[in-house]
């Protein structure tokens, strides 16, 4: 049977899918299938599907490498009390990339820090990459944070907490802001932590990646995300090649900690050098190639979107303007989730 014979039935199946652009895919397998009987098999798990989308991961399997959108460069800035951060996400040049809210490359060291200060609404993630932060919170929850070690909190309703060096050595880090969905905005506060030598790592072919949230070369983080979140830290030795999967529809971005490699598929790669933020366009995987003299390190990082109105205040972030009002007052008056911030400072302030 010749291929050309099921086009009768492609064509009503295209024009079904014209609106989402299924039609150039089904005609690729058309055009690219030498076997009728594979050519069957499609038509008839198409016919018993329920939907268009069901059909189109049926019919092909379609890789789509990322291009980089944007490149933003990320100059030093004050925040805190004499903190030095880099700031990816959350700045004039990148507000906000949905479901992320910041993210920070800070520098620290004593007497500055990050001292009493409140949360609602989202997920901060302290990654340390030297040194030590110390972390106390209005609940009691308290420890240290070292080099390597990761801190996934999820402040909810309300956190009142610290962060501060420890130590004389700098504490230098990432951290990260994860909105959470109206749904989980006011869950009760949690934490995830993991030292550094139960953080997954694996290395192949010259690249290392230390998978804190998601999945890469089939190894997998315990760590829980309600907002569905890959976080990975690659570092990629002179002429390695990584292509890792990023799940299609999510937003992700790339911040390269050291060193310059080139990111997105063949002629259009786009150069990534330290201290940038490089956007990523859809697809659902990412191709870098570290063509420098030198060793690359990076954090590729990237999210479901919550697809929610974003109303953010300070260390509020909420969905209506009225929510951030209550945030307000309830942290003022020490109530629904704020019971013992008027009462309460950090052993950092009562020095």
């Amino acid at each position: 049977m010749k291929v050309w014979w099921y086009f009768p039935q492609l064509f009503w199946i295209c024009i079904l899918g014209v609106w989402t652009g299924f039609c150039e895919t089904v005609i690729e397998q058309v055009c690219d299938s030498e076997n009728c009987e594979d050519l069957d098999q499609v038509l008839e798990t198409y016919s018993e599907s329920k939907t268009i989308v069901e059909y189109h991961w049926l019919v092909k399997d379609k890789t789509m490498s990322r291009v980089i959108e944007k490149i933003v460069e990320n100059r030093e800035q004050d925040e805190g009390m004499g903190a030095r951060v880099r700031r990816s996400i959350g700045g004039s040049q990148l507000r906000n990339l949905d479901p992320f809210l910041l993210l920070d490359e800070f520098k620290v060291k004593k007497p500055a820090g990050f001292p009493d200060h409140p949360h609602r609404g989202f997920e901060t993630v302290t990654y340390m990459i030297s040194g030590s932060f110390r972390h106390e919170d209005f609940c009691g929850h308290k420890g240290v944070i070292n080099s390597g070690d990761l801190q996934w909190m999820t402040a909810g309703r309300g956190i009142l907490h610290c962060e501060m060096p420890e130590g004389e050595e700098l504490g230098h880090g990432l951290q990260l802001w994860v909105n959470l969905a109206k749904k989980d905005k006011m869950v009760k506060p949690a934490y995830q932590e993991l030292l550094d030598k139960d953080i997954p790592r694996t290395t192949s072919d010259g690249v290392t990646v230390k998978i804190i949230a998601g999945e890469s070369f089939g190894v997998k983080s315990p760590v829980y995300t309600r907002t569905p979140t890959m976080y990975l830290d690659f570092t990629m030795e002179k002429g390695s090649t990584l292509t890792q999967v990023v799940p299609d529809g999510w937003n992700g971005f790339v911040y390269v900690l050291s060193g310059s490699a080139m990111f997105g598929p063949g002629d259009k790669a786009k150069l990534g050098p330290a201290h940038h933020t490089l956007v990523l366009g859809p697809g659902n995987t990412l191709e870098v190639k570290n063509n420098s003299d030198g060793v690359c390190r990076f954090v590729l990082i990237a999210g479901k979107p919550n697809n929610e109105p974003i109303v953010q205040y300070g260390p509020f972030v909420m969905n209506e303007q009225h929510e951030i009002q209550e945030a307000i007052n309830d942290y003022r008056s020490a109530r629904n989730g704020f019971e013992n911030a008027s009462k309460w400072q950090s052993s950092a302030v009562k020095g």
